[in-house]
C-alpha cells in the first residue's frame, strides 16, 4: 500500500528549505568578508613607539596681543603711544599735507561726536595735532549695545621721509544713559590695573577697554603708515 504524501506539506518544506539556505548563504558572505578584512584590522595596529612623536599643542591665547608687557606704555606716569613711520623720498609739506587730509577726514567720521577738531595746523614747523571725542562700539547686537566715549589726542611732528606721531591723553565716559563713569587710561588699562600679575588674564571688567584702546591705536599708526608709503 502506497503512502500518501501531502502535497502541501512538500510545499511548506521546499519553502522552509529554500529560505534557510538563503539565511545560510547570506552567513557565509559575511564570514568570508570578515575573515578578508582581519589582515587590514591587522596592519593597521601600528607599533606606538614607531610613531612620530609630537608635542603638545597649546592653544593660541587671544589675548596674547593685549597681554605683551608694552602693549601699554606708560611715560612719566601718562599713557603715550608714540611711534615713527618712515616715508622714504617725502618732504615734511608732503607728509603735513597727507596727514593733514586723513586728520580732517577722521573728525568728520560717523563714530565722532561734537568737539572732534584739528586744534594745532603750523605750516612752518610742520605740526598737526587733533582731539577726538568719538564712541567706541564693544558689543553692537539687536538685544545688546554695549559702547563708551572715548577721548583722546593725536600728535604728528613732520619732518623730512618720516613722522612722529603720538596718541596721549586719553579718557572714557562709560554708561552715559544708566550710571556714568568717568575713566583715565592711567587708571583703567595699564599693567597694573588691567592685567594679572603673570600677565596670562585680563581683568574682566577693564579688559574690553583695553583691547579696543589698542586695536584703535593699531588703526591710526597703521593707517597713517599706508597713507604715507602709498600702499
Amino acid at each position: 500500500m502506497k503512502k500518501y504524501v501531502n502535497p502541501c506539506r512538500v510545499i511548506r518544506f521546499y519553502s522552509y528549505f529554500c529560505t534557510h539556505n538563503q539565511t545560510i548563504v547570506i552567513m557565509r558572505k559575511y564570514f568570508f568578508a570578515i575573515l578578508m578584512a582581519l589582515p587590514m584590522l591587522a596592519t593597521a595596529q601600528d607599533n606606538t613607539w614607531e610613531r612620530i612623536e609630537q608635542e603638545p599643542v597649546e592653544a593660541a591665547n587671544p589675548d596674547a596681543k593685549y597681554l605683551l608687557p608694552d602693549a601699554v606704555p606708560v611715560v612719566d606716569g601718562k599713557v603715550c603711544w608714540t611711534t615713527t613711520i618712515s616715508a622714504p623720498g617725502k618732504s615734511a609739506q608732503q607728509i603735513f599735507d597727507i596727514l593733514l587730509a586723513q586728520l580732517e577726514k577722521m573728525v568728520k567720521e560717523p563714530n565722532q561726536i561734537a568737539g572732534s577738531a584739528i586744534v594745532v595746523n603750523d605750516t612752518k614747523k610742520h605740526d598737526l595735532g587733533a582731539v577726538f571725542h568719538e564712541w567706541l562700539v564693544f558689543k553692537s547686537a539687536s538685544l545688546s549695545f554695549d559702547r563708551t566715549k572715548f577721548n583722546f589726542t593725536i600728535e604728528a611732528k613732520c619732518s623730512n621721509e618720516k613722522v612722529e606721531v603720538i596718541m596721549s591723553r586719553i579718557t572714557y565716559d562709560y554708561d552715559l544713559d544708566r550710571d556714568p563713569k568717568h575713566y583715565t587710561a592711567e587708571e583703567w588699562i595699564t599693567d597694573e590695573n588691567a592685567v594679572n600679575k603673570d600677565h596670562t588674564k585680563l581683568y574682566p571688567l577693564s579688559a574690553k577697554f583695553r583691547r579696543k584702546t589698542i586695536d584703535r591705536k593699531d588703526f591710526i599708526f597703521n593707517k597713517f603708515n599706508t597713507l604715507l608709503n602709498d600702499k
